[in-house]
């Protein structure tokens, strides 16, 4: 017998604190009744765990992936939709793994999935400023005064000010290639900021996460981790 949020991390879900908001937003349901309170037990031999639909079971090992998102992909594990999401990528991953964050379902690139719950809290969480790197084809030609707009920052729809370092790669006829480096991460970002300076994102892949790239890889394609860059990530969050 455990509780809920012990459970929720111990499988890879969330960490203990992540638990609270998943449980509030009712994602979480134990034999097919949403779970009101933190507090819940749950019998790991007997109850029926899911999240998101998906149902939960413990892990035996730490894992941690690298997948290369492709295009109109929902970044989860089920979609009542239908959609196609990460999950179809990964059957063959040994343990259930979790997507770290979220990437829109027109965006590619770097995407980590974990059973670890701790680490996947914070690699997503702003606090820990996890560098995230994008490339943005964006409508018209992109000028140096936008980028220095975007390095000051910008307030987003939730209120919160987005910033981040514009680099412009080069221009393309009426458009150009922009590379965007921000420590934040939050909902929508890139676009947000690109359209806030007058420049609407066309297309966007995200190049880099954490230090980790996509060499060798190509859309729908995963890897694990090297013991050297597991070690590198929880020493980048403070685990």
């Amino acid at each position: 017998m455990v509780r809920i949020n012990k459970y929720l991390s111990l499988c890879g879900v969330t960490s203990r604190r992540g638990a609270e908001t998943m449980i509030a937003q009712r994602r979480v349901v134990v034999n097919d009744k949403a779970v009101e309170k933190l507090g819940t037990i749950v019998d790991e031999e007997k109850d029926v765990v899911k999240v998101d639909g998906t149902i939960i079971t413990l892990a035996s090992e730490e894992l941690c992936i690298l997948l290369y998102k492709p295009k109109r992909v929902m970044t989860t594990l089920h979609d009542p939709f239908g959609r196609k999401t990460v999950a179809n990528f990964v059957k063959n991953v040994s343990e259930r793994v979790y997507p770290v964050g979220r990437l829109d379902y027109d965006t590619e690139g770097v995407l980590l999935l974990t059973n670890d719950g701790d680490l996947a809290y914070r690699l997503a969480h702003p606090k820990y400023q996890v560098k995230k790197i994008y490339e943005a084809r964006v409508e018209g030609k992109f000028i140096e005064e936008a980028c220095n707009r975007i390095y000051k920052g910008i307030q987003l729809e939730d209120g919160a000010i987005g910033k981040g370092t514009v680099r412009i790669l080069r221009y393309m006829g009426k458009n150009s290639l922009i590379r965007i480096t921000l420590t934040e991460g939050r909902k929508r970002e890139v676009k947000q900021l690109c359209k806030s300076v007058g420049y609407p994102v066309q297309e966007l892949k995200r190049v880099e996460f954490a230090g980790l790239d996509l060499k060798g890889l190509q859309p729908g394609n995963w890897r694990h981790l090297s013991n050297h860059e597991w070690n590198s990530l929880n020493l980048l969050v403070g685990l």
